[in-house]
């Protein structure tokens, strides 16, 4: 039987396989931090596993909660400088599970095809905003300036504003104005509006518009610190998250 000689020497293929052992297994907490994750406004809690397969707990971008998230790293975009993470997770209070990716290189950030529900907290307080569901968002940032943006858009609202009752949600598409994320909301009656503004640097810009119909509303509304403007009474939130 006639022996093959292998030209490669033991140190040579030991090295190798410790390579390809460190990829396989390769935490995705450091690639996360390799890549500036954190930077770009995406934490968690805890992350365990590998680029493989891993969990993001009680992940957050910025103020948004995203919840525990399932995450993958996909191998191709790595060879043009990305680290895009595929990510999942369940859905609740009727929503559809999360799905999508989000990305990070050495020049911008963002997220491809994303669905999901984001609890908001206290990010847009005093307005009356719990949850943007996303439906299909995709949004680019190249050295803090919004280069694409499409995909739908609805926040959740509850409670009142100045004593008066809101509608249940606002919604409408996302697009890029002027280097920031625009995202213009609106109510099925068009009488309340939203307008949310989102610089790559992560500070944002909410105008509240509601346009009465009854005088003591409207006196109500300038009591409540609304300025009165070309759309009917406006309530502006600045923050960053």
């Amino acid at each position: 039987m006639r022996r093959v000689r292998l030209a490669t020497g033991p140190a040579a293929l030991f090295g190798a396989m410790l390579l390809i052992a460190l990829v396989i297994f390769l935490p995705m907490r450091l690639v996360l931090g390799w890549a500036g994750a954190g930077e770009a406004g995406l934490l968690a809690r805890s992350v365990t596993g590998t680029i493989w397969g891993s969990t993001l707990r009680e992940a957050r971008f910025g103020d948004l909660a995203l919840g525990d998230v399932s995450a993958r790293l996909s191998p191709l975009p790595l060879l043009a400088g990305r680290a895009a993470v595929a990510m999942a997770g369940p859905g609740d209070a009727g929503a559809p599970p999360m799905t999508g990716t989000a990305f990070v290189s050495r020049h911008g950030y963002g997220v491809d095809g994303m669905t999901a529900r984001i609890a908001t907290g206290r990010a847009f307080q005093p307005l009356p905003v719990t949850a943007l569901d996303l439906d299909g968002v995709t949004v680019r940032f190249e050295d803090d300036r919004c280069v694409a943006a499409e995909g739908r858009v609805r926040a959740a609202l509850a409670g009142e504003v100045a004593g008066i009752g809101v509608p249940a949600s606002v919604s409408g598409e996302a697009r890029c104005d002027a280097g920031a994320l625009v995202v213009p909301l609106a109510s099925a009656a068009g009488t309340e509006a939203i307008a949310l503004r989102i610089g790559g640097d992560g500070r944002y810009r909410a105008d509240l518009s509601i346009r009465p119909t009854d005088p003591a509303v409207a006196t109500r509304l300038e009591a409540s610190g609304f300025v009165r403007g070309g759309d009917g009474y406006v309530l502006s939130v600045d923050g960053r998250f």
